[in-house]
């Protein structure tokens, strides 16, 4: 199946089809950086392989002032607890040991890279609209370049986060819903931001497509984690606004590019069933190509996306609701690599019931060591669903990724 343009959110490898890495950093901005679009540009602008070391080092030194850590590759590992339980051959990626905890930062640290590799005003100011975590990555990220960061925020955000953001120096903006007003009200706010002359400093690929550039690593983390295992049969990413599971399927088909992946695992996108607009874009879209074709269908979304994502109406009440709070975003902004990924691969779209997202987050407390939030569960939630569905064959090697630290432990 032909691949997407960068309209429709596909960041491509600027190395070709090789998997180029520096075995000796764990830093994965340095350690993948002849992958990372990032490196390309400082290049490209006449700087060194030592230019752009120098800056990821000087940056990631002020991260770890700020925030306690710096990047690090984090684990990626067999869970046998959960695979008995689950009836299939587990696989982890841990992010909650990641800077701020999640994997957001990734995200952010590359787009701080990409604003080096511009030479950009360090007055000019910079916006993200996020339910927590990617405004705390954001927050840590800008302070650390030293760069002024707007945030609009939504009233339920977590008090710790708020408090965070207001301690790094972010200026807050909180966005109730207006009257009748559809889609994420932070959004929309920080889209008038942007409007207006700020940076987009975020993880929604559709503002700012180098977003991509630095969650790739995650991807190519995990990959590297499985040299010489048995290739994932399938891999299970939670999607709120859809950056992270963007991400995977790039690198993904990256590795895969380069021969390092024998066959892409099926790509299973998870949704909770409070909010749940790709599944019902997918089911859209799955509709169109069973008449027309996939390629045909995916060319008619890249041409007109709203005709397929349309923002999410809950059934009850006025906002999206489920304990995994951090993927309750009304719209998936970066849907179409995830569908491309989930049609090219034989996966779906699964939504997760509520009882299986509580009883998901859980298994992995009881049964891991991993201090991971429900949002950071949501994907072994689909699990669950899929299992329960039919859907994952007993033994088969399957992926999840815990995505965020429980921040009430």
């Amino acid at each position: 199946m032909k691949r997407l343009t960068a309209e429709g959110g596909w960041l491509g490898s600027p190395a070709g089809p090789r998997f180029d890495v520096d075995d000796g950093s764990g830093n994965p901005f340095v350690r993948y950086r002849r992958l990372l679009w990032a490196y390309r540009r400082f290049a490209e602008s006449g700087r060194s392989d030592g230019d752009f070391v120098a800056a990821v080092e000087r940056l990631d030194r002020r991260v770890a002032e700020i925030g306690g850590r710096g990047f690090r590759v984090t684990p990626s590992a067999p869970a046998p607890e959960l695979s008995k339980r689950l009836g299939v051959d587990l696989w982890v990626k841990d992010e909650t040991g990641n800077v701020t905890g999640t994997h957001k930062a990734r995200h952010l640290m590359g787009l701080a890279l990409h604003l080096e590799a511009d030479a950009e005003a360090p007055q000019r100011r910079l916006a993200i609209a996020s339910c927590g975590n990617a405004a705390l990555a954001a927050a840590t990220v800008a302070r650390a370049a030293d760069r002024p960061l707007d945030v609009f925020i939504p009233p339920w955000a977590d008090a710790y986060i708020v408090a965070a953001l207001e301690a790094l120096g972010a200026d807050i903006e909180v966005c109730p819903r207006r009257p009748g007003e559809l889609g994420d009200p932070c959004f929309s706010r920080f889209r008038e931001a942007t409007a207006a002359g700020s940076l987009p400093f975020c993880s929604v690929a559709v503002e700012n497509l180098w977003t991509i550039d630095g969650g790739r690593t995650l991807a190519f983390e995990m990959i590297e984690s499985l040299a010489g295992a048995r290739d994932l049969d399938a891999l299970f990413v939670q999607v709120g606004g859809g950056a992270l599971a963007s991400s995977v399927v790039q690198g993904f088909v990256e590795a895969a590019d380069a021969g390092v992946v024998g066959r892409l695992p099926a790509l299973y996108a998870v949704q909770a069933e409070g909010c749940a607009p790709l599944q019902h874009a997918w089911n859209r879209l799955a509709s169109l190509g069973a008449e027309s074709g996939m390629e045909t269908a995916l060319d008619a979304a890249a041409a007109d996306p709203y005709r397929f994502m349309q923002p999410w109406a809950p059934p009850e009440g006025d906002s999206p609701q489920s304990i995994a709070t951090g993927i309750l975003d009304d719209i998936t902004y970066d849907w179409l690599p995830i569908v491309w990924g989930v049609a090219a691969t034989g996966g779906d779209v699964v939504v997760a019931p509520e009882d299986l997202v509580a009883e998901a987050h859980a298994l992995a407390r009881r049964w891991t060591d991993v201090p991971v939030d429900p949002t950071g569960t949501a994907g072994l939630a689909g699990l669950l669903a899929a299992r329960r569905a039919g859907l994952v064959a007993e033994g088969a090697r399957v992926g999840v990724l815990f995505t965020g630290v429980d921040r009430g432990t």
